[in-house]
């Protein structure tokens, strides 16, 4: 006697539950560690509307100009107290490695005006093409 074998249609399904997982883990530790990524001293900075930068491969080299007038820089995880020629020459390294690389200003809303330009023109002597103001959007 002859069985009659009847053809199975194949199954092709995906189970996504385990992408699914992985992409909320994914998701918790990036919105965990995006905030921890900035990293500078403490200023008060001044509120403006303005444009955000577009987002770039390049991590920006930051100056922070506390209201007493120090420059700091972040030096490898270290926020440190450095005179303006050191931090000239940093920018000057940094810029001959990688010439893409932005350099921001973080000024403190108590700072003279003129102390904030003469960094900013500093830093363009140094190399910098541009630099750029960070501010604090306005409190609505």
């Amino acid at each position: 006697m002859k069985t009659k074998r009847t053809k199975r249609k194949l199954v092709a399904e995906i189970n996504v539950v385990p992408y699914i997982d992985v992409t909320l883990v994914l998701l918790v530790v990036f919105m965990i560690t995006a905030p921890l990524l900035m990293q500078g001293v403490k200023v008060d900075l001044p509120e403006s509307n303005s444009a955000p930068m577009d987002a770039k491969d390049q991590e920006p080299f930051i100056v922070s100009i506390k209201a007493d007038g120090s420059y700091w820089i972040d030096v490898k995880g270290e926020n440190q107290v450095q005179s303006l020629e050191v931090i000239k020459g940093r920018v000057a390294k940094i810029l001959r490695q990688t010439p893409k690389t932005p350099v921001l200003v973080w000024g403190d809303s108590k700072v003279d005006y003129g102390v904030v330009v003469n960094l900013m023109s500093e830093l363009q002597a140094a190399g910098a093409p541009s630099v750029g103001l960070v501010t604090e959007p306005p409190a609505n």
